[in-house]
C-alpha cells in the first residue's frame, strides 16, 4: 500500500466520515475509546463529549495533529490501586495519540495540546467528569507538554470541531435535550470498561 493510501486508511479506520458543507471539510468522527490523526488540510475531526475528555494534539512545524476521546474507568479513588489503574488507562489513550503523531514526523517538544470535556452529566456520587479533567491536566503537567487551551468542567455536553492541519478548535455547548444520547453512550462504555482489564503501558517514540 502506498504511504498516502495507508495514511488515509488510518484516518477512517474507526468509521464515520462525511462532507460538511458549512466548514467545507471532509469530516471524521472520533468515537469514544478511539483516536484519529491527519495531516490533510481538508480534514476536520468532530466528537461529542459529556464526562469524557478529548485531547487535541498538534505539531505546528509538521502540520500534523489528532484527537482522542477517552473515559477513565469508574473506580473510586479510595480503593487501593484504583486511582493508579485509572491513570494507566488514560495514559495509554494519550500515548497512542502522541505516538501516531510522532510517527508522522511530529516532535514531542513541539506538541501543543487543547483539552475539552469533563462535565458532570451523569447522576452519580462519583464525579467522573472531574476525574477525567484532573487526569488530563495532571498528565500534561507531568509529561511537560504545552497546554494551548482548555474548556473543562460544567454541566453541559460539548461538541468539538478540530482541524488537525492547523490546530484550530471550535467548541459548541449542546442543548439539554441533546444530552441523553451522549450520557447513554458513556454509560454503555463504562459498563464495557468494568468487564475489560486495564491495558498496559505504551512506550513513546524517542526524539533526536
Amino acid at each position: 500500500m502506498k504511504p498516502d493510501a495507508r495514511r488515509r486508511s488510518t484516518e477512517i479506520r474507526h468509521g464515520g466520515s462525511y462532507y460538511n458543507p458549512q466548514f467545507q471539510a471532509h469530516t471524521l468522527k472520533v468515537f469514544l475509546g478511539h483516536h484519529l490523526v491527519s495531516d490533510r488540510p481538508d480534514v476536520m475531526m468532530v466528537t461529542t463529549l459529556g464526562s469524557c475528555v478529548a485531547a487535541c494534539v498538534y505539531d505546528p512545524a509538521a502540520a500534523v495533529g489528532g484527537m482522542n476521546h477517552f473515559l477513565l474507568p469508574d473506580v473510586p479513588e479510595t480503593e487501593t490501586g484504583a486511582a493508579d489503574a485509572a491513570s494507566r488507562y488514560g495514559s495509554v489513550a494519550m500515548e497512542r495519540l502522541i505516538n501516531e503523531i510522532l510517527s508522522r514526523g511530529g516532535r514531542r517538544s513541539r506538541l501543543e495540546v487543547k483539552v475539552f470535556g469533563g462535565a458532570r452529566v451523569i447522576d452519580s456520587s462519583l464525579d467522573v467528569g472531574r476525574q477525567n479533567a484532573a487526569f488530563v491536566l495532571d498528565y500534561l503537567r507531568r509529561e511537560g507538554l504545552t497546554l494551548a487551551g482548555q474548556d473543562l468542567g460544567g454541566t453541559s455536553a460539548r461538541r468539538v470541531h478540530y482541524f488537525p492541519h492547523n490546530g484550530r478548535a471550535i467548541r459548541k455547548l449542546l442543548r439539554p435535550e441533546a444530552l441523553s444520547e451522549t450520557v447513554n453512550q458513556e454509560l454503555r462504555f463504562r459498563s464495557t470498561l468494568k468487564e475489560k482489564p486495564i491495558e498496559g503501558d505504551v512506550e513513546l517514540f524517542g526524539e533526536d
